[in-house]
């Protein structure tokens, strides 16, 4: 099981330098979890930088995988998790969220960089 961190899906949808190392996990709709934190942050940022429409084309593609919704026990999950690692509110949830489904987090944010589990791209500039 896979989940494409909110960063590796900009980073797919832009068509930047590692978009390649993205598409494997992305295409494989079987396996592809998608926390509804990624589906905020995603959504957030497309429509800030273009069209609403395209911002729902996005998430059109994203929802291919199967959308875990934040719930009461992965928020406490999560929020364990931010104090012992240190991480920001949404990566904590999308971490919780892949220990609780065995998935592997793809993502270029480095406050992931030395997690296990995590399969970390260095972000590049195009």
């Amino acid at each position: 099981m896979n989940i494409i961190d909110s960063s590796a899906w900009l980073e797919y949808f832009s068509d930047g330098p590692n978009a390649e190392s993205f598409s494997i996990p992305i295409n494989d709709e079987n396996a592809l979890i998608v926390p509804v934190i990624t589906v905020y942050e995603v959504f957030k940022v497309v429509l800030r930088e273009s069209t609403e429409n395209d911002a729902l084309q996005a998430i059109a593609a994203m929802q291919k995988g199967r959308v875990i919704e934040l719930t009461q026990s992965l928020a406490i999950e999560a929020s364990k998790l931010s104090l012992h690692q240190s991480l920001p509110m949404a990566d904590s949830i999308i971490l919780a969220t892949a220990k609780k489904h065995d998935c592997t987090i793809w993502t270029q944010d480095a406050d992931f960089k030395d997690i296990k589990g995590v399969n970390y791209f260095a972000k590049k500039n195009k």
